[in-house]
């Protein structure tokens, strides 16, 4: 179902991101690196496809809330010798603090939302004034869940695996050799103390993506799926996720 021709994606996408330099007359590029298995596969499809020299990482902590992460951030970073010049840590609990400090009765929903937003808001301005893209980390199923922060971890000028479904992340990780660390942890968004993707899903990635690749590659109702046998509170959840974020792609409403 999920099987993929690990060396053609490769190439595929080193193309991709080449032509996408080419046509914006840059040939550098910056990404944001968490030490999750998505930024580390994106980071080092850029480099494969620019250069190490041309690939700009960027660490971006929140204090030391996930100090795991950051420590896998620049355990990649190092396995690919991208020059130590290249690397960037810029801590950004004094500008989210600034801005939670208006309502003292936020939530950590909301906290995360603002966290996600500031980090753009950071690479970006740090693309204008390198004049370099912005390489973005987002899977499909993410993508499809609506797991992300409007604004926020979606906003990029090259997305390299969003065409990818979780399980086909890990798949072509494992193939470019994704340190062992980052491959076999939990996934997590890291925006607060023990939230991992799946404890706040209710589900796997795996079963995630089967259901949504029958979903949205086969084209097949709710009812057809569970005709398949799967736990109904599962698709059930599975649905929710999708309404829940079905808004975050809609475009803006334009008086005419």
């Amino acid at each position: 179902m999920f099987d993929i021709n690990t060396k053609k994606v490769t190439e595929k996408t080193r193309s991709f991101i080449r032509l996408v330099c080419k046509k914006e007359k840059t040939s550098e590029v910056l990404i944001g690196v968490s030490g999750g298995i998505d930024s580390a596969t994106s980071l080092t499809l850029a480099v494969h496809a620019l250069g190490k020299q041309h690939v700009f990482p960027v660490i971006l902590p929140y204090g030391v809330l996930n100090n795991e992460g950051i420590k896998h951030a620049k355990l990649v970073i190092t396995s690919l010798k991208i020059p130590i010049n290249n690397v960037r840590i810029i801590n950004i609990k004094p500008l989210v603090d600034r801005v939670i400090r208006y309502d003292v009765e936020m939530d950590k929903s909301r906290k995360g939302n603002i966290m996600a937003r500031i980090r753009m808001i950071v690479l970006f301005d740090l693309s204008k004034k390198l004049n370099m893209l912005v390489v973005g980390t987002e899977n499909k199923t993410e993508h499809l869940l609506g797991y992300y922060t409007r604004f926020g971890d979606e906003a990029s000028d090259i997305e390299p695996i969003r065409e990818l479904y979780k399980t086909q992340v890990y798949k072509l990780a494992n193939y470019l050799k994704v340190p062992k660390e980052i491959l076999s942890k939990s996934p997590t968004a890291g925006l607060w103390k023990g939230q991992t993707d799946e404890k706040e899903f209710g589900f796997s990635y795996k079963l995630a993506d089967e259901i949504l690749y029958f979903y949205t590659e086969k084209r097949l109702s709710k009812d057809k799926i569970l005709m398949k046998g799967y736990d109904k509170k599962i698709v059930d959840k599975v649905w929710w996720w999708i309404d829940k974020g079905e808004f975050k792609n809609r475009m803006s409403h334009i008086l005419k």
